[in-house]
């Protein structure tokens, strides 16, 4: 069997590869213009208005990759490369991010059950940690803390694993969109598709890497630590 701690650093080795990957696309696609002029923001107020969204705010957060959609607010949030940029690198992920805004308009299965599970896992993120090292230390004696430790992590493994569909879904809706709004053509489509699924690619690494994180406490719990 293939110990624990060579699949923790295959899969870190794998996380830093696909980050710098991303990083690398994300410097190149945003050099790239799409050739309309029109920025990040101008591209997400778009996509909202062609999907009959119109209560949804286009905002900007600080940071590169800092990107999201909130739900509880409903507002769009680009980072700083991407608001202004008019970039092809710039139109996909506000597209991407406006993906998940349609989700929630549309009440996407999958969006929902992640939503309904922000506040487990928030709380469960906040006390995990600190249960396992004592489950860990207290194995001898109180096994089930233990347990408890593992049903708490097994809340964000689930998570992430809920958030790839989520995340694969706002990629396929924002590429037919900007294939079908004109704002990317037969030249750049292909390039905006490669960034996204970059993008992908890190929800996938963080999803097997809490998975493999999980399956090690159980073996640790089963007495299987070797």
């Amino acid at each position: 069997m293939i110990s624990p701690w060579v699949l923790f650093i295959g899969i870190a080795i794998v996380s830093w590869l696909v980050q710098m990957n991303l990083q690398s696309k994300f410097k190149k696609y945003s050099k790239i213009p799409t050739g309309n002029g029109m920025t990040g923001r101008d591209v997400a107020l778009k996509m909202l208005h062609d999907n009959g969204i119109y209560d949804v705010k286009v905002t900007h957060t600080p940071g590169q990759l800092t990107d999201h959609y909130n739900p509880a607010n409903k507002t769009v949030n680009l980072s700083e490369g991407v608001y202004d940029s008019n970039s092809i690198m710039a139109a996909a992920v506000a597209a991407h991010e406006c993906g998940h805004a349609v989700q929630h308009a549309r009440m996407y299965a999958p969006l929902k059950m992640r939503s309904a599970l922000v506040p487990i896992v928030n709380f469960s993120s906040s006390i995990v940690t600190w249960v396992l090292l004592a489950g860990i230390l207290m194995l001898s004696t109180f096994p089930q803390l233990l347990w408890i430790g593992i049903i708490l992590f097994a809340t964000t493994t689930l998570f992430s694993f809920i958030t790839l569909p989520v995340e694969i879904n706002a990629s396929k809706r924002a590429l037919v969109w900007l294939n079908s709004s004109g704002i990317t053509n037969s030249f750049n489509h292909s390039q905006a598709e490669d960034a996204l699924r970059s993008a992908a690619y890190t929800y996938v690494v963080a999803a097997l890497g809490s998975l493999a994180t999980l399956i090690y406490y159980v073996m640790i719990a089963m007495g299987r630590r070797d």
